[in-house]
């Protein structure tokens, strides 16, 4: 074997310092040197303030203490996304962390609701949710803490201060041996078979190493510009290539959940931290200037701007290749799949843990490079039909950005989704996927996509059965949740300590 002995990650911010977080928490100083290469003239983009389930249990993995991270990073915590305005204008509908509902006798619980809606029961689906009941009601607690009762199958994540998640990581790396650089790269050297041999900075000094990581952002100054890895465009997919963003100042009760709302030429945010809130505009060019785009927001705030908003210009898609040589790419120089479902983070963990798993020595063995850019490839796809739905499915017509949407050509893979679901609520899931059968089921109902008929097997269960089990579950959550303490009293509990 020839082990690697030095990493090397070129550009900091979330993507560069959670890599060298994870990296530092699996390989020990002793055996590997990491080095991270970071420029402050460049600065991060700095927006993502929202995650999914997983970052909780990266965290965990991590062995951080998850009230003091919450303390350092302004964070609240987030049961799901409720989407207004998306189906028709005038709707909305939640996607739920965790479980709805749980099976009755033998049978899948949605199965026996979908025949208990045939019946006229005139409950929503959304009412099993321990999630989507505690967002209504502005509460939580952590299901962990309450396993074996009605709110024990909800799941969570976290909003998050990006700047200070950054900080976090970087504290926790460099505790850990990780050796900060400064300096702004300014060429990449090669050896004659193309592999990485060192990077030059703008002083002069070239930091050389093993294996590198390419975290510099939409410049991609590694896969990109050095090893020629092209992208592959989604564009014809998800129409939204740019972002205005601002901070506002904190008004009202503080909602453990994301809100986006559709726009005229795409959707708003609304993410709630302890001292202020993140909202932006994500939109298409193609329909919306930035000035035009700018006054959305501004007239949609529920309060006052803390900063001027910017534009943040996006690319939607990935590399056709995400490890070529010797050197990975992450983040933003990876790819990007639009914020809708805060699944930016993710798969920059996805790519460190699989990094992980298909550890290589110097000569990077192409069979584990070809198995790591399919499985990443597969997370970037599943990620984009998910996204690709929300759209896709509207039923607006009321302005020509909406209009597109109902034509965008569905991914062969979204469409045989849709069509198995249509049958009888049938849902295809694949190995260690990020959304499971409750956020499918959640988005298709949302968005007016329903099953023709129920799985037939449910007619082995005596209604009665369906009908009383649907009863007890659905006054169990509520009651449950109703004697629980609000987001904010939570919140004021984890910072006493």
């Amino acid at each position: 074997m020839k082990p690697l002995a030095k990493l090397v990650i070129v550009g900091g911010g979330t993507s560069g310092w959670l890599a060298a977080a994870m990296l530092s928490q699996h390989l020990k100083r002793e055996i590997c040197d990491i080095e991270l290469v970071e420029s402050e003239e460049l600065g991060t983009i700095g927006v993502g303030e929202s995650t999914v389930p997983p970052f909780v249990t990266l965290i965990q993995r991590l062995g951080i203490d998850e009230a003091e991270f919450v303390r350092a990073t302004d964070a609240t915590y987030k049961l799901g996304i409720k989407f207004v305005g998306w189906h028709e204008r005038s709707d909305s509908y939640f996607h739920p962390f965790g479980v709805i509902g749980k099976p009755i006798g033998n049978q899948d619980f949605y199965q026996c609701w979908l025949k208990a809606r045939a019946r006229g029961d005139a409950g929503s689906l959304q009412e099993f949710s321990p999630c989507h009941v505690m967002a209504e009601q502005g509460r939580f607690f952590h299901p962990t803490k309450a396993r074996n009762t009605p709110i024990g199958g909800a799941n969570y994540a976290l909003h998050v201060d990006a700047l200070l998640v950054t900080q976090y990581m970087r504290r926790y790396a460099e505790a850990r041996g990780v050796r900060r650089i400064e300096g702004k790269v300014v060429e990449v050297a090669q050896r004659e078979d193309g592999f990485i041999e060192n990077v030059k900075l703008a002083n002069g000094e070239s930091v050389a190493g093993d294996f590198f990581f390419d975290c510099t952002g939409f410049r991609a100054v590694l896969i990109g510009k050095t090893l020629g890895v092209e992208s592959i465009d989604w564009s014809n997919y998800l129409p939204c290539d740019r972002a205005v963003a601002c901070k506002t100042e904190n008004k009202g009760p503080l909602l453990p959940y994301t809100r986006a709302t559709a726009q005229p030429a795409g959707w708003s945010w609304r993410i709630p931290l302890q001292q202020r809130v993140g909202q932006g505009y994500v939109y298409s060019s193609q329909f919306c200037s930035d000035a035009a785009a700018r006054a959305q927001l501004l007239r949609s705030l529920d309060a006052a701007c803390i900063e001027e908003p910017r534009v943040i210009p996006y690319i939607t898609g990935h590399r056709r290749q995400f490890w070529k040589h010797n050197c990975v790419s992450l983040g933003l120089s990876s790819g990007f799949v639009e914020p809708l479902e805060a699944t930016s983070i993710h798969l920059i963990a996805r790519g460190i843990d699989f990094f992980l798993r298909y550890f290589p020595d110097r000569d990077c063995d192409a069979a584990l490079i070809r198995e790591y850019n399919r499985r990443m490839t597969g997370d970037f796809e599943e990620v984009r039909d998910f996204i690709v739905l929300h759209y896709a499915a509207t039923a607006r017509e009321d302005t020509p950005f909406w209009q597109w949407c109902r034509k965008i050509p569905l991914p062969d893979t979204l469409r045989e989704r849709i069509e198995l679901f249509r049958a009888n609520g049938a849902l295809r899931e694949g190995v260690d996927e990020l959304f499971r059968a409750s956020s499918w089921q959640s988005v298709f109902e949302g968005m007016g996509i329903q099953p023709a008929v129920w799985h037939p097997r449910v007619e082995n269960l005596d209604y009665a059965q369906i009908a009383d089990s649907m009863k007890t579950a659905r006054a169990a959550i509520a009651g449950m949740v109703a004697h629980l303490p609000t987001h904010e009293e939570f919140l004021q509990s984890v910072q006493a300590g």
